[in-house]
C-alpha cells in the first residue's frame, strides 16, 4: 500500500501488486500500478468499522477505489478486486460480506476472497488459528459458489479439492 515499496517489488520482479488500502492511502500507489503495467489486487479497507449500510457502503468505496485506478490509466484487465475480509469490518461484517459477495459482482472485476484462517474463523468455531482448515473450506466454497476467482489460502491441496468438488457440482446438469 505504499509507492516506495510497490516501487521496490517492481524492480525486484513482483508480478502483482497487492493493495490493501484500494489506493486510498498512498497518493502515488496508481500511477505507479498503471506505470508498470502489472496486474494489482485492490482491497476494501476502513480506518474504523463504521458503516451507515454495510453492504452499500463497501460498494461505495470500491467503486471510489475502481475509479481512482480508471484515472491512473489501470487497465480494467489487471484489477482484481478483494473485500477485505478481516480489515475494517466488525466480526459480523464479516460473515456478511462472505454471505454476500456475488453483490461485488457488479462490478465486472474478478473477486479474490483471503479467508484464510482469519479471525472470523477462529471467534466463530471457538479455534486457534492452526485449527481453521475446515472453516476456511467452508468459505473457499463460499467464494466459489459466489463467483469469486481467486482464494488466498493456506492449505491448498485441500482448498484445491474443495474448489473442484465444488464446480463440479455447480456445472452438473449444464
Amino acid at each position: 500500500y505504499k509507492s516506495g515499496v510497490a516501487e521496490a517489488g517492481i524492480r525486484a520482479g513482483a508480478d502483482l501488486i497487492n493493495d490493501i488500502w484500494g489506493l486510498k492511502y498512498d497518493r502515488h500507489m496508481a500511477e505507479v500500478i498503471a506505470k508498470s503495467g502489472l496486474p494489482c489486487c485492490l482491497m476494501h479497507n476502513r480506518k474504523e468499522a463504521d458503516y451507515q449500510d454495510f453492504m452499500q457502503d463497501v460498494a461505495a468505496d470500491l467503486a471510489d477505489t475502481i475509479h481512482l485506478a480508471e484515472a491512473a490509466g489501470i487497465a480494467d484487465e489487471k484489477i482484481i478486486l478483494d473485500p477485505g475480509v478481516g480489515f475494517g469490518k466488525t466480526y459480523e461484517n464479516n460473515l456478511e460480506i462472505i454471505n454476500c459477495l456475488e453483490e461485488l459482482n457488479m462490478f465486472g472485476y474478478p473477486l479474490l476472497l483471503g479467508c484464510s484462517r482469519k479471525s472470523v474463523i477462529g471467534l466463530t468455531l471457538d479455534l486457534p488459528v492452526t485449527e481453521r482448515v475446515e472453516g476456511t473450506l467452508v468459505t473457499t466454497m463460499f467464494g466459489v459458489q459466489k463467483g469469486c476467482m481467486f482464494v488466498r489460502v493456506h492449505d491448498v491441496k485441500e482448498n484445491v479439492r474443495t474448489i473442484k468438488m465444488c464446480e463440479a457440482i455447480l456445472n452438473s446438469g449444464k
